[in-house]
């Protein structure tokens, strides 16, 4: 399983479009081979941050959702509103335990 976590920086006036951005994929995401998770947040400790947290089977099925249109799409709209770049960190993991 790839897990990825994705934040980055916006003013604080451009964290409502970028959840709003990030929260009109989610459908789309989660629909895509191989997406197990896609959660859109905003930072509650601090008022600029935004991020989501991915989980996907592989990371070839992840490659593909950064090759995307979906992707290119909500690049345009959040790229430019980044007050810096983002932070992505990728993790190659193995579910021990699902607890419901």
């Amino acid at each position: 399983m790839l897990i990825a976590h994705v934040s980055f920086p916006v003013s604080s006036t451009n964290r409502s479009l970028a959840l709003d951005t990030l929260k009109q994929e989610v459908e789309t995401v989660r629909a895509m081979t191989g997406c197990l998770s896609f959660v859109p947040y905003l930072n509650p400790t601090n008022d600029t941050d935004v991020g989501v947290v991915h989980e996907w089977e592989t990371a070839r099925d992840f490659d593909a959702y950064i090759a995307s249109d979906s992707f290119a799409t909500v690049g345009q709209v959040l790229r430019p509103i980044m007050t810096s770049p983002p932070v992505s960190k990728r993790f190659d993991a193995t579910l021990i335990e699902n607890v419901n």
